[in-house]
């Protein structure tokens, strides 16, 4: 690994960091904003009793707070008392809410006593380990306690002024759009963390506590430019880039994943000025609109958004909302541009090879290889709670735990299922953790006697079909037949009238190409209003589609593998899944 590289993955593993410890945190953050919007002197309903807790807590919960959560992350809850301990002492030390010192020294903390355990702790003789661990917890915490308020405070103190007079400067020069030069390639590259939490996030603290908004909370948050490129591949794009933008934009703009369109940037990297246009001339429409948030949007939904623009009034709502929107249009007609003029043909393999180099960045944002379980689902056994676990327990694994715990509800089985950060799952035989296939060996340290299973994609996976089979007590793994030739396109006749279900299976590798054929198949069914419903699935996860009711179609060169896995369904089997003319007759036939 070159030098730069290993700048870059150091960036992104301090972001991860930084995330762990602010997002657990956001409904406090979130509480003081509605608290300071409301009670102050110049809020909607201004109260001196309520007031009075606005400075107490950004002063000192919001930092305990992020300090104990970060000691957590790295030694659980003994690395948290000890963090939340030596992040008291630079508070003590300054005059400016100490979220810096706070990132800080709750980790250096839980470090410092996790060494001291590992050294120690295996010479105590039994029966004195918590008088050791008590005083050695309560010693140390007060040496970094002293630390803290003599340097860490102090310095952060001098930091923070700096950064807030180079954010004011910036700001009354009307020159903090720039700022998304920066901020745009970053979150492609999943550098957003390191920004947004770690500078952008302290400094809009301690503006909004004067002034009641920041606008720094939307630099990153601003949904505006991914949406934009989502449109313009919406209107412009080829092949699966334009079938699947329309759902990655509604993804990304009410549920706030921005991690979603990621991949369509990596594949064509012109986009880049796309973003970077749109959220330079976003945050300027903010700037001159005077626009802002009480505190942290997070995910960078617009629902979130605007409920953190809501109480500074129906303007600010506004101004907000013209932020996004010129966001939006400028990057939509800058990617549009981008796309009309690009003569090359964006190809299925080019956003499947994206999503890898995206998934690739991600794991090592989290400081994690790529790392997968076996592909076929884990026997189950007596399962009673599911969990999926990601870096910061939202976004993403709280969308995969929706779209699993409704399959449990319909399938009739009484298990909950939840979503969780992964640093905080709890080892037990009778759960369940889903996690993405770069969390993997995270979730086995975690949680090693749970069950465990990875899935590349939260939102999309045939792995959960496969769970919801096996807990319902079905033999998910069907039988292995031997096929010694495929079915051609004329060998067999579908009678529609007799499907409840079109399922086209793939591999991880063809995902573009059977989408472009669900497509194409559902078309011909609106025209001729057949009210069949058509999906796509891997391979693996067909033994839930193992009826007759269910013709599944494939290539010829994979019909034989489907066949194993699902050998009672019925198969059609085309030389293309995108213009074989099987799928007009087998309408015609259902006609007659």
């Amino acid at each position: 690994m070159n030098e730069k590289t290993s700048l870059k993955v150091k960036v992104q593993r301090l972001g991860s960091a930084l995330s762990n410890m602010v997002m657990p945190n956001i409904p406090i953050l979130i509480a003081w904003g509605v608290l300071t919007a409301l009670f102050i002197p110049d809020g909607f309903l201004p109260n001196k009793d309520f007031a009075a807790m606005v400075d107490p807590m950004l002063k000192y919960l919001i930092p305990i707070m992020i300090g104990y959560t970060g000691g957590r992350n790295v030694y659980d809850a003994r690395g948290g008392v000890i963090g939340a301990i030596a992040t008291f002492g630079a508070i003590a030390g300054s005059d400016v809410p100490m979220i810096l010192g706070a990132m800080a020294m709750g980790p250096l903390a839980a470090w410092v006593i996790k060494k001291f355990d590992e050294v120690v702790v295996p010479h105590v003789k039994a029966g004195f380990e918590m008088l050791v661990n008590n005083f050695s917890a309560g010693l140390i915490g007060f040496v970094l306690a002293l630390f803290a308020h003599l340097l860490v405070g102090p310095f952060v103190d001098i930091l923070t002024n700096v950064l807030a007079k180079g954010v004011d400067f910036l700001v009354s020069a009307h020159l903090i759009p720039l700022a998304n030069i920066f901020i745009e390639p970053a979150k492609v590259l999943f550098l957003n963390n390191a920004i947004n939490h770690g500078i952008l996030t302290p400094l809009g603290l301690e503006q909004a506590q004067a002034t009641g908004k920041s606008l720094l909370f939307l630099l990153e948050a601003n949904p505006g430019p991914g949406l934009g490129v989502l449109l313009a591949f919406t209107f412009f794009g080829k092949g699966s880039a334009k079938a699947t933008a329309p759902g990655a934009a509604l993804i990304q703009f009410i549920g706030g994943i921005h991690e979603i369109y990621f991949p369509y940037i990596m594949m064509k990297p012109a986009l880049f000025l796309a973003v970077i246009a749109g959220g330079v001339s976003g945050t300027f429409t903010n700037n001159m609109l005077g626009s802002g948030l009480v505190a942290p949007a997070s995910p960078g939904s617009i629902i979130a958004i605007l409920g953190m623009a809501a109480p500074k009034g129906i303007g600010n709502v506004l101004a907000v909302i013209a932020g996004v929107t010129v966001a939006a249009v400028v990057s939509f007609l800058v990617a549009s541009v981008i796309l009309k003029n690009d003569k090359s043909m964006v190809s299925d393999e080019d956003l499947a090879a994206a999503q890898a180099t995206v998934s690739s960045s991600k794991a090592v944002a989290k400081g994690q290889a790529q790392a997968g379980l076996d592909a076929a689902v884990a026997e189950l056994g007596d399962i009673k709670h599911i969990i999926f676990a990601c870096d910061a327990g939202m976004g993403s694994s709280a969308m995969g735990a929706s779209i699993l715990r409704d399959k449990v509800k319909k399938a009739g089985l009484d298990i909950d299922v939840t979503n969780r950060a992964i640093s905080t799952l709890t080892d037990a035989s009778d759960t369940l953790v889903v996690t993405q296939e770069e969390l993997a060996d995270r979730a086995a340290k975690y949680a090693p006697s749970s069950t465990r299973v990875a899935v590349s994609n939260f939102l999309n996976s045939p792995k959960y079909e496969e769970i919801v089979t096996t807990l319902a007590g079905a033999d998910s793994a069907a039988p292995i037949i031997a096929a010694e030739t495929a079915v051609s396109d004329n060998d067999v006749e579908i009678d529609l009238n007799q499907i409840d279900e079109v399922v086209f299976a793939h591999d991880a590798a063809h995902t573009g190409s059977a989408t472009m054929g669900l497509e194409t198949i559902q078309a011909i069914f609106k025209n001729h209003d057949v009210k069949i419903p058509v999906m796509d699935v891997e391979f693996l996860g067909l033994g839930a589609y193992n009826a007759a009711n269910i013709v599944i179609v494939t290539t010829t060169d994979t019909t034989a593998l489907a066949q194993k896995y699902a050998p009672n369904a019925q198969h059609l089997s085309v030389e293309s899944l995108i213009t074989t003319p099987e799928y007009d007759k087998m309408v015609a036939r259902m006609e007659k």
